[in-house]
């Protein structure tokens, strides 16, 4: 049987980059899919594409956030899963990052997930119903390049918010998991490596050489991940926050 048959799913971010390769991973699972993005274009051809539900959302707005989780309630009955997958990854140092740039990684990093999470586990709790959470955070949760302060403090605290709401819905038979990832090959970050770092075409094939396993994090992969958390197939573990990438924290050369 497929790991998410007769399972409502929503995606958080899922009008591109990992956040689609889950919407497409958990059709493909036998998922009921709705999502989540901020450009109506880009959701409305995956939309198109894939048959699963778009819902326009600025996840930057805490009150969008809410009304997302209950416009999918509206449409398909019930939630039985989230994937908080959006990302802002711009970059900013302790000394340069501005207050705007903080609040909004914090905005969209972990305040959208916070709040996404309070609306569908009380949706869970009304109805007594298990359910199964994944945020995907990174491996900048450890700390980080100098270049990600903001980035990194956010993804550091959604960390901990898992383990806490794991924690505090265990018994509610709701399971959390933070899926910690490295550095992954998305249109997202094509963007960011021309913009930020100068990068030309050939910047993947440049990264791939310098990665241990020689090549980037790949979405497909991510996103099969994804679905055994989100699935009945892994078992108890709620809390866990699991590092996703090739290089391994807290080691030294």
């Amino acid at each position: 049987m497929a790991l998410l048959e007769d399972k409502v799913v929503l995606v958080n971010g899922g009008s591109q980059g990992v956040g689609a390769g889950i919407v497409r991973a958990a059709l493909r699972e036998g998922a009921t899919v709705a999502f989540t993005g901020r450009r109506a274009e880009l959701g409305e051809k995956l939309a198109a594409d894939t048959g699963a539900t778009f819902v326009q959302a600025d996840l930057s707005d805490p009150a969008q956030v809410r009304a997302s989780v209950e416009r999918v309630i509206g449409v398909h009955g019930r939630i039985d899963s989230l994937v908080n997958a959006a990302g802002l990854t711009s970059r900013g140092s302790l000394l340069d990052t501005t207050p705007e740039v903080f609040d909004a990684h914090i905005a969209i990093n972990l305040r959208a997930p916070f709040f996404a999470m309070q609306a569908t586990v009380e949706h869970l709790v009304a109805r007594k119903a298990p359910g199964t959470i994944v945020n995907i955070g990174s491996n900048c949760a450890h700390g980080g390049p100098p270049h990600l302060a903001p980035y990194s403090a956010a993804k550091a605290g959604l960390a901990g918010l898992t383990r806490n709401a794991a924690h505090a819905h265990r018994w509610d038979r709701i399971r959390i998991n933070d899926l910690n990832i490295g550095w992954t090959e998305t249109e997202g970050e094509d963007a960011i490596q021309r913009e930020f770092h100068g990068a030309g075409d050939d910047w993947r094939e440049k990264a791939a050489d310098a990665l241990p396993m020689g090549k980037l994090g790949q979405v497909d992969e991510i996103a099969d991940f994804v679905v055994f958390l989100l699935s009945e197939r892994s078992g108890v573990v709620t809390g866990s926050v699991i590092d996703w990438d090739q290089n391994v924290m807290g080691t030294t050369d």
